[in-house]
């Protein structure tokens, strides 16, 4: 026991001649530092007991209060006061005396010390050792006192419940200095020096007071370190994540939201092989039927499947934001539809104007329209009878995300419906 007390007075007395060492320029405590301890359990006092006197192996009662105060992670002061109650077992005589401390004690934060942050944030573990005063009394039947010095050593196991309170479990020796009378109080005690001996075993609450988020107990020495390394992965997760779903993680990702269904290369760009800003994935069927042999293209002899492909959307003209005349690439989609028409002199078709949704709702109605009515006039132009061209004026398409510029691409368009 007396190994354990001269190492941590002479790790304390260490700590404290680097802490009045340390650079004016230290940065700013971060941590709480002061702390208020309450426990309660049971004790053993083991001599000097008179003969015939006895206790329970363990004993009722002991009540502990302190306060303490951490200079940083590793190292405090606290200052307690203790509480004992002794009473005799069925085989003793009976008896009943009290027993009082007050203690000034050097803490050392074991955990730390021990490096408990590489398995676990939730279990500590303290020593602590001082010095103090005791105070012995006994009332009946003839009042008896004794005063003394006391010496104690011990552990305190820490289970952190929160940032704020901690769950205790204490065990600690003290020994009494100049102990004249029994702790029965029934008898002198003829042994000099510290000739007295007590166990006490507690289990209580430390609540940490400050303003920071941490207490002392719970910091690290190389906190700034941890914090930058959880950071960095945080920020690799983050990379790793593919928040538009086309198989390319963020950090590679040199198109953010690609559309749904789009084939992209290794950096996430939507492959676009004519540069016409429509994935090729999404124009596969109208770039088979906008060539400039349309009229002999074998699916025309098909009027089913060409009637679904446009009614689907597959035969469509692009235009490029807030514009009502379409995209020079785009224009085969008009080709198609005339070729369309000129074999089907019976059929007639909608033609539906969209915008996406950048703008005002009224404005973008128009500019639907404005765009469903140039692809008519185009059509008209080339000897298409108007009485089967009719105009809808479909407004904003909200099927795609309106952040992604590449995907409002795809719904500034005008669309076909064969009636």
């Amino acid at each position: 026991m007396k190994k354990i007390l001269l190492t941590l007075v002479f790790a304390f007395a260490l700590n404290t001649l680097s802490a009045q060492n340390e650079s004016v320029e230290k940065k700013a405590i971060d941590f709480n530092q002061w702390s208020f301890e309450l426990a309660g359990g049971f004790n053993k006092p083991q001599r000097p007991l008179t003969s015939g006197y006895s206790t329970s192996i363990i004993s009722p009662y002991t009540l502990e209060l302190g306060t303490r105060y951490m200079f940083n992670n590793k190292f405090g002061l606290k200052a307690d006061f203790g509480y004992n109650s002794f009473t005799g077992n069925d085989e003793s005589f009976d008896f009943d005396t009290k027993y009082y401390r007050v203690d000034i004690q050097g803490v050392a934060n074991l955990g730390r010390m021990m490096n408990f942050e590489t398995w676990t944030n939730t279990f500590g573990l303290l020593g602590h050792a001082g010095f103090g005063l005791s105070f012995l009394e006994r009332k009946d039947p003839t009042y008896v006192k004794d005063r003394m010095g006391n010496f104690m050593v011990g552990v305190t196991g820490h289970i952190k419940l929160s940032d704020r309170i901690v769950l205790t479990g204490d065990f600690t020796t003290i020994t009494n200095a100049k102990q004249n009378v029994a702790f029965d109080g029934s008898s002198a005690n003829d042994i000099r020096g510290f000739n007295g001996s007590l166990f006490t075993g507690t289990v209580g609450l430390t609540v940490y007071l400050g303003k920071n988020a941490k207490h002392a107990d719970w910091t690290l020495d190389n906190q700034d370190k941890f914090d930058a390394i959880d950071a960095r992965f945080m920020a690799i997760e983050n990379k790793m994540l593919d928040t538009d779903k086309d198989g390319v993680a963020d950090y590679l990702d040199e198109e953010a939201n690609t559309p749904a269904g789009s084939m992209v290369d290794t950096k996430g760009r939507s492959i676009d092989k004519n540069n016409n800003n429509v994935p090729d994935e999404t124009e596969a069927y109208i770039l088979k039927n906008y060539a400039s042999n349309t009229t002999n293209s074998p699916l025309l002899s098909n009027n089913e499947l060409i009637t679904s492909l446009i009614n689907g959307g597959y035969v469509a003209v692009y235009f490029d934001f807030d514009k009502s005349k379409p995209t020079n690439v785009s224009t085969e989609g008009i080709d198609f539809m005339l070729t369309y028409l000129r074999n089907n002199p019976t059929a007639s078709i909608d033609i539906v104007g969209h915008a996406d949704e950048i703008g005002r709702s009224d404005y973008n109605d128009k500019l639907s329209n404005a765009r469903a009515a140039n692809v008519k006039n185009t059509l008209v132009k080339a000897n298409i009878d108007a009485s089967r061209l009719n105009v809808i004026a479909a407004g904003e398409d909200t099927s795609v995300d309106k952040d992604s510029e590449n995907a409002r691409r795809l719904v500034r368009r005008v669309t076909f419906r064969v009636k």
